[in-house]
């Protein structure tokens, strides 16, 4: 059951209060017994990212208020200041509200000599941002940018909450925003039908081998 009192009745306010709900209850029970006694301030990552998880369910928006940060501090034993460092220092933790939709573009070397910067135009003419780290006006989408992703063989990347769309441009982008604002994302991955991280148009090696029947490589392959 929601909280009432995270709802905000101001939008991108602080929540007068946190508490964790059945669901994320039962998820912290299972992470404290990974841990010793008197070193369960360990956990600190995961639980920032329940309460993120939560909010988002929540609220529609992934971040983690400072409330929820105090409470997860008294749920560890630790001092709140020591919360607030982690969710800080994490680009993963949002500290203030976001869209429903995070866009998180990444911009390093692979990208960017594979074509980001058509990525990010798209993503700033078809929602309204004008910069990193704004909120649309009708409050859908937020965009950041991000350095390396790690899926630089499929560059350009957009990640979009916990997902990773690949091989971007800006016709697949401006087709994945609008099926964003329809509420049906695609499935993520290759938007050019890579598989995996194979080369474009197809593997070039290993063309025999029947994975699914167990079949071992042919030609020496």
């Amino acid at each position: 059951m929601t909280d009432p009192a995270t709802k905000s009745p101001h939008p991108g306010a602080e929540p007068e209060s946190f508490v964790f709900d059945p669901e994320s209850d039962a998820v912290i029970d299972k992470i404290l017994k990974k841990y010793p006694p008197h070193r369960q301030a360990s956990a600190v990552l995961p639980l920032l990212d329940l309460a993120q998880r939560q909010m988002k369910r929540q609220t529609g928006s992934a971040w983690v208020p400072r409330v929820a940060m105090d409470a997860i501090a008294a749920r560890l034993g630790m001092p709140p200041i020591r919360v607030y460092e982690v969710a800080t220092f994490y680009f993963m933790f949002n500290t203030r509200p976001v869209g429903k939709w995070h866009l998180q573009v990444c911009t390093t070397t692979p990208c960017w000599l594979r074509g980001s910067d058509a990525v990010v135009e798209t993503c700033k003419r078809v929602t309204g941002i004008r910069h990193f780290g704004e909120t649309s006006a009708d409050g859908l989408f937020t965009m950041n940018e991000v350095e390396c992703l790690g899926a630089c063989v499929n560059a350009p990347i957009l990640q979009v909450d916990d997902d990773f769309y690949e091989d971007m441009d800006a016709a697949t982008t401006e087709k994945l925003l609008d099926a964003l604002r329809r509420d049906a994302p695609p499935p993520p991955g290759s938007m050019i039908g890579r598989q995996a991280s194979a080369p474009e148009g197809g593997p070039i090696t290993l063309t025999t081998l029947d994975f699914a029947a167990g079949s071992a490589p042919q030609g020496g392959e």
